[in-house]
């Protein structure tokens, strides 16, 4: 009978890969490992649904106290530090697509005019066509959360292998065409594509999530102030002579930045995202995205390899 080895492949896959990874210390490692290995724990401490069990405080608790604590209460400049760690960038449908399409390796550092952080803005992808479907954390730890869970796409390796092997009752391995199908049913149901980036997963892109206003983490805390969301280098335009002022567009923006009074559409620029959440529901076409370098430069992954 073989000997079971007492640290899982992808553990050591991890492993590897962050000590071929440029500043990534151990601490960065058990960072990671903690929150990959126990994501709903750790998230769910952190948004305050969720208590820890007594036998994962000592570990979770102590790597969320350390690494969130910015995030949960403190100055401007702090929350500022926490943003630079872990972050997302939001991506318009088609740009997520990309992001689930790839059939190469690609190495993309640097970003810092598309990742506008200090840190973690890396995009290196090994195996991109491995892809997990996790069930959302932030949904997971809700009482009555939205559906579907399985909406946290985990993207190209060692991620992938490792929340499949660590999460097997609520991981499941997708193709990238199931892929581009979450991203298109969650964009219809008015929910929000983010690219995520984190120094301890080895500082780089590692997911894609399909973010809803009243169960995400992130954007609970950019609302509180945590400035972990950036821009998609866009902002929604309207056609004032197609628009009605139905406010159907305003009730569904995640990010409060459209009004309707009197009749009359309402853009706050330096609200909006660029989502394209509002341009999917008008039901009079009156909307459109529109680039705005003031709001960075987008993340697409075709436009980024052309260049490079």
């Amino acid at each position: 009978m073989a000997r079971r080895r007492p640290i899982r492949a992808s553990t050591r896959s991890l492993w590897r890969e962050g000590r071929r990874t440029s500043g990534y210390s151990l601490i960065d490692f058990l960072h990671g490992y903690a929150y990959a290995r126990w994501p709903y724990h750790y998230i769910g401490w952190a948004k305050g649904d969720r208590k820890l069990p007594a036998l994962l405080k000592p570990l979770v608790g102590l790597v969320a106290k350390l690494f969130l604590r910015e995030a949960m209460g403190g100055d401007r400049k702090a929350k500022r530090a926490y943003a630079d760690r872990y972050h997302g960038k939001v991506v318009p449908t088609d740009a997520a697509e990309q992001l689930v399409s790839l059939d190469a390796p690609i190495e993309l550092r640097d970003l810092e005019q598309i990742i506008p952080y200090a840190t973690a803005r890396d995009i290196v992808m090994s195996e991109p066509d491995h892809i997990v479907a996790l069930e959302c954390p932030c949904r997971s730890v809700r009482e009555n959360p939205c559906l579907p869970l399985d909406v946290c796409l985990i993207v190209g390796e060692p991620f992938a292998a490792f929340v499949a092997e660590h999460h097997p009752t609520k991981a499941r391995w997708i193709t990238q065409q199931e892929a581009t199908e979450i991203l298109r049913a969650e964009h219809d149901r008015g929910h929000v594509h983010h690219a995520f980036f984190k120094d301890a997963m080895l500082q780089r892109f590692y997911a894609i999530c399909n973010c809803c206003s009243c169960c995400c983490g992130a954007m609970q805390a950019f609302r509180n102030g945590t400035p972990m969301l950036a821009s998609s280098g866009y902002v929604t335009t309207v056609d004032e002579e197609r628009c009605v002022g139905c406010g159907v567009c305003a009730e569904a923006c995640p990010f409060g930045a459209l009004a309707v009074a009197d009749g009359v559409l309402a853009i706050d620029r330096d609200a909006c995202m660029g989502c394209g959440v509002c341009v999917a529901l008008c039901p009079q076409d009156a909307l459109a995205l529109s680039r705005d370098p003031a709001k960075g430069e987008p993340l697409r992954i075709g436009d980024l390899l052309s260049a490079a």
